[in-house]
């Protein structure tokens, strides 16, 4: 019989699920840890957590029976998704359980700023009557910018539109068309939008792109007075930086439910004017942990039932023998998604996917969501896997197009994805050398051959003697090394524009990359960060 263990308190509507379900025993077994906790979770079939339990690598090791963990929540940092999946463990989330409850936490947290109900409320607890020291400001008619425009973020317009606000959104992920649907105008770089809003609140997850997104530099450009709202992530906001704001009157409020090192009771902005700050109670109402606690019961119960995955962050609802068929692939696919993020500006519109020879004969629907989970996989704050990539890309209006051509071009299989925004069209091209070899076979216009892993210089240069010699000496001053090079032009015939791309030992400095902007020749000059050789994605 299948035993479920519950490693969080968890409402009661969910434990009594569990205790319903035909075939299934179930504990509660919380506050376990360290060596307590994985010995214990090598007596279960699956687990059902909340963001308290730390499964970490060394709890999961070596554990041959447990198969499936539900976390009742959004996020799974808490539990170490690599190790799960090469242990066959299947991790699922509940993405919609506590958006509606956050939304509403952060737009409490915009309404408290902006009529100093805290300090009010102090201010008649210690015994004062101090009506003009607390003038509020209404919302109706100001500008409200949103960054991230996922779940938490369209329902936090949806509420700002309700209180006669108007809305400025970015996420270059949404379309323009989808976003005029939504009601909100839509800007092209977060920049764009700082100077126009009277309050700003984020809704992304936090990775190395959203890590200090509005710094000092950022503060400058708001106007003068703006506020602050943050119940996503913290570390989004550099917290020094909204200190300094706050003290220069440039800001005229935050409000923070998070924070960059939690549990946090000791922060400089604690007790400072205009600050309201809450202990993360995004998520904490009785409906939405209600709601988190029943969808994750039942993810549980149809696994264990029915072998039903949903949901799942790091595993695809497949067969592994069509998985097999196409592992390689689904490795060029997923690069290519991660190379085009960072490669494209401006706002997506739409996707087209050419499959070209063998491949086209294949699941190219699975294909398909590789490439989108790499896209998507920094840019929005949920888990994004094979089995959700899709349905997060239509939910930004965005458009994706599979074209399948069975006759072999160049090479005996090659997949082609094309983006069109806002500003042109991009497309990159790749192929696999054997079964483990991913490759970049063309970039926009130009033809070449570079490897699709590690960190990759590409650069749109002149094709003319001594461009490329250039860029190998500012490397050789900046200590970097280039393990591997490859150029390419869009016809046979040399002086026009050329494109080359290097591989490198180590991702440049910041100094180094703007000196081989500064060079003679080249047009433009980034960065791409992909993963090591042979480092597949947690979900494959």
């Amino acid at each position: 019989m299948p035993k479920v263990v519950v490693l969080d308190n968890l409402a009661q509507e969910g434990l009594d699920l569990l205790a319903a379900a035909p075939g299934i025993e179930f504990e509660v077994r919380t506050g376990l840890k360290g060596e307590e906790l994985k010995e214990t979770l090598t007596h279960y079939d699956a687990a059902v957590c909340r963001s308290g339990v730390q499964l970490t690598a060394d709890v999961l090791e070596g554990n041959r029976r447990l198969r499936a963990i539900a976390r009742a929540g959004v996020g799974t940092d808490n539990i170490d998704k690599p190790t799960a999946t090469r242990l066959g463990i299947v991790v699922m989330n509940t993405p919609t359980g506590n958006t509606v409850s956050t939304a509403e936490h952060a737009f409490a947290l915009l309404l408290g700023l902006s009529r100093n109900i805290a300090p009010a409320h102090q201010s008649l607890v210690e015994g004062r009557w101090d009506r003009k020291a607390y003038m509020g400001t209404q919302l109706a008619d100001k500008t409200l910018g949103v960054i991230g425009l996922g779940r938490v973020g369209r329902e936090m317009a949806q509420r700002a539109q309700a209180f006669a606000m108007r809305i400025i959104g970015y996420d270059p992920f949404v379309s323009s068309d989808r976003a005029k649907q939504l009601g909100f105008d839509l800007v092209d770089d977060v920049h764009d939008m700082l100077p126009h809003v009277d309050y700003l609140t984020v809704h992304t997850p936090l990775t190395p792109e959203t890590k200090s997104l509005i710094g000092a530099q950022e503060v400058a450009l708001l106007k003068p007075g703006a506020r602050l709202i943050n119940a996503a992530r913290g570390g989004i906001y550099d917290e020094q930086a909204l200190v300094e704001g706050l003290k220069s009157g440039k800001l005229g409020g935050v409000a923070l439910d998070v924070y960059a090192s939690e549990p946090c009771t000791d922060s400089p902005l604690f007790g400072m004017p205009h600050v309201l700050c809450t202990p993360h109670l995004g998520a904490s109402t009785e409906e939405a942990q209600t709601q988190v606690a029943v969808e994750a019961c039942n993810l549980v119960i149809n696994f264990l039932t029915t072998g039903e995955i949903r949901h799942a962050v790091n595993v695809a609802a497949m067969d592994p023998k069509t998985i097999e068929a196409v592992k390689g692939y689904l490795d060029v696919a997923y690069r290519l998604g991660l190379l085009m993020a960072q490669c494209h500006s401006g706002t997506a519109q739409s996707c087209c996917l050419r499959f070209c020879g063998e491949i086209a004969d294949k699941d190219t629907n699975l294909l398909s969501s590789a490439f989108c989970a790499g896209w998507l996989e920094k840019a929005i704050e949920e888990d994004v896997s094979i089995i959700n990539s899709q349905m997060l890309l239509k939910e930004r209006g965005i458009e994706l197009e599979k074209i399948c051509e069975s006759k072999l071009g160049p090479f005996s299989s090659s997949i082609t994805a094309s983006i069109v925004t806002d500003q042109r069209c991009y497309s990159a091209g790749g192929t696999s050398f054997g079964e483990n070899m991913p490759r970049l076979v063309n970039l926009d216009d130009y033809r070449l051959e570079a490897y699709l892993d590690g960190a990759l210089l590409i650069f749109v240069h002149r094709d003319a003697p001594g461009v490329i010699g250039s860029v190998g000496a500012v490397f050789g001053h900046h200590n970097v090394n280039i393990a591997q090079m490859s150029v390419g032009r869009v016809g046979d015939k040399p002086g026009g524009e050329a494109v080359g791309v290097l591989q490198l030992d180590s991702s440049p400095s910041p100094q180094a990359l703007q000196d081989v902007n500064d060079l003679p020749g080249i047009t433009t000059a980034y960065v791409v960060e992909l993963p090591p050789a042979g480092q597949l994605p947690p979900w494959l």
